[in-house]
Parts: C-alpha cells; sequence; structure tokens
C-alpha cells in the first residue's frame, strides 16, 4: 500500500450512548417517614391502653362526652385518677383533676410566694437568734457569779438554730459523777438560760454528752447511753422548774459519746456537756412535721 492510499483511509470514530437512570424522587422516604410514625403511635395507644384501668377509661369517655361541664362547674372532674395519665388541663404538672386556664400561672405565684414567706421566716428566725445569743452572752458578763463559768457556755449558729452548750469542766462538773444531779450552779446557768428565753415561742432540743469512758457493767447494764439521756432529763425538769413551759420542749435525747465535741481526746471533759438548742421554724418543721408546728401555733 501506498503512502498516499494511506492518507485517504476513514477514521471511524465510536461513540457509546450511556442510558441515564430513571427519575424516582424520594417519595417513598415520605411515605416510609408516615408508616414509622403511624406504627409508633398505634403502640403507644396500645400502651396506654393497657395500663389504665376501666374506671379511668369510663372516666376519660364521660368527659369527652360533656368536657364543658368540668370547664363551667370545677371540681375534680373525670381526669381525676392515680393513672399514669395526669388530670389534664393547661397545668402539665397537675396530676389529678381538671386545670382550668390560669392555674398553672396562680400555682406558680403561690410557690413564689410561699418561698419568699419562708426565706422572710428565716430572716426573722436569724435576727431573733442573734438577739438572743446577745442577750445571754451580756446577762453571764454582767452577773459576777456567773461570770466565772462564762469558759463554759458556748454559744453558735447551726442550721437549726441557736446551739447553747454547757461544757464540764474538771475542776467544776455540771453533775455528780456518775449520776444526773444537778450541781448548784449548773442549776443557777440553767434559770439564766430560761430567763433568757421567756419571751422566745421557738421551741428548744436538749441532747446530753459524755465522753468515751466506760461507764456501766456490761451490754446490759447502765450506759452511757442511759446516764446521758438521765442528764438531759435532768437539764429539762430544771427549766421546767424555773419556769419553762413544758410544751416547748421538742425532744429530749440522749447522745452518748457518738457526737464528741473534742475529737482528739474522746475523754476530755468537754465532751460531757448538755445541748440546748433554740429551734428555728424550718427546724421545728423538719424534726416535729408542718402539722405539728402548726397547730402549736
Amino acid at each position: 500500500m501506498t503512502n498516499e492510499s494511506k492518507k485517504l483511509q476513514p477514521i471511524i470514530i465510536k461513540r457509546v450512548k450511556k442510558a441515564a437512570h430513571v427519575a424516582h424522587g424520594g417519595a417513598w422516604k415520605i411515605a416510609y417517614a408516615d408508616f414509622v410514625t403511624a406504627m409508633m403511635a398505634f403502640f403507644l395507644l396500645m400502651w396506654l391502653l393497657g395500663s389504665t384501668s376501666e374506671g379511668d377509661k369510663k372516666g376519660l369517655s364521660d368527659y369527652f362526652q360533656s368536657p364543658l361541664k368540668v370547664a363551667m362547674q370545677g371540681g375534680s372532674g373525670s381526669g381525676a385518677s392515680q393513672s399514669i395519665i395526669s388530670g389534664g388541663g393547661n397545668d402539665l404538672t397537675q396530676t389529678a383533676g381538671q386545670a382550668k386556664r390560669g392555674d398553672g400561672a396562680d400555682a406558680k405565684a403561690q410557690k413564689m410566694s410561699g418561698d419568699q414567706a419562708k426565706a422572710a421566716r428565716a430572716k426573722k428566725d436569724a435576727q431573733k437568734l442573734a438577739e438572743i445569743s446577745a442577750k445571754i452572752s451580756g446577762v453571764i458578763s454582767g452577773t459576777p457569779k456567773l461570770a466565772e463559768f462564762s469558759d463554759q457556755i458556748k454559744l453558735a449558729i447551726t442550721p437549726d438554730g441557736l446551739q447553747i452548750q454547757i461544757v464540764d469542766d474538771q475542776k467544776r462538773p455540771m453533775f455528780d459523777s456518775g449520776s444526773a444531779s444537778v450541781k448548784p450552779y449548773m442549776r443557777e446557768i440553767l434559770q439564766l438560760i430560761n430567763s433568757a428565753l421567756a419571751d422566745v415561742d421557738n421551741k428548744l432540743s436538749m441532747e446530753g454528752h459524755t465522753d468515751q469512758t466506760p461507764y456501766g457493767s456490761g451490754a446490759r447494764g447502765y450506759s452511757n447511753w442511759e446516764l446521758s439521756a438521765d442528764r438531759a432529763n435532768a437539764t429539762r425538769r430544771e427549766l421546767v422548774a424555773a419556769g419553762l413551759p413544758d410544751e416547748k420542749i421538742a425532744r429530749v435525747m440522749g447522745l452518748a459519746s457518738s457526737v464528741l465535741l473534742d475529737s482528739n481526746d474522746p475523754r476530755s471533759p468537754s465532751n460531757r456537756r448538755i445541748s440546748i438548742t433554740v429551734l428555728t421554724r424550718e427546724a421545728e418543721e423538719r424534726l416535729l412535721g408542718a402539722r405539728s408546728v402548726g397547730a402549736a401555733q
């Protein structure tokens, strides 16, 4: 083949056409999401029906048959129940009864008002306890006969109220050794405390404490538990004899050596003491219950 014929030979180009995918869109995804949502709603409905008693179902049915009756007349309504379904209405925190419009706001306002009243009461208690503490300190320092015992009387503000601790001393014990017999100067201290608390409405809590020196004859004998309780009760009797109303005493406890004042020296005389706490209103409610405090007031 000559060079001239090679030049005249045609060139063939083959082009392959690819078929495009058929457009199907995302409609199936929406349909599948609707199906899953419907199934979830169905199983949720089955669970609610299974966990609701027949009486509650009837109550719900009656409510939807005449909802205006509850809305207009009030009352507990047919939704009041102990089931998992709440009472309904606008206040989702309500667990019983039908809540009318505005009940949720009223409940929040009442809660805020209650918190403000509680804070105001705590502030008033703190001021009163501070005044009592200053009054007792002033009387002790101004009475020569009692000034010598000032190092044995410790005052402190605690979460429960004003704590007045009368601490034993090696040279000046408050009680006879191993007994609940009150020493004369201890009686004078208690009379002083009673005079300072004459105008106080708060209740008192009394606790007896001992050191860790063993006392008694074995587990079934008279121990530090009985001794501390008897000394706390003897303190109560002295205060009542001095004029303290018995109803102002909230509790009398014997704690033995379970709460040491000087933990570094468990047998220190300072661990033998009487604690008199002028309780705050919050402490009274916590110890006695709100109903008891309200009845006492």
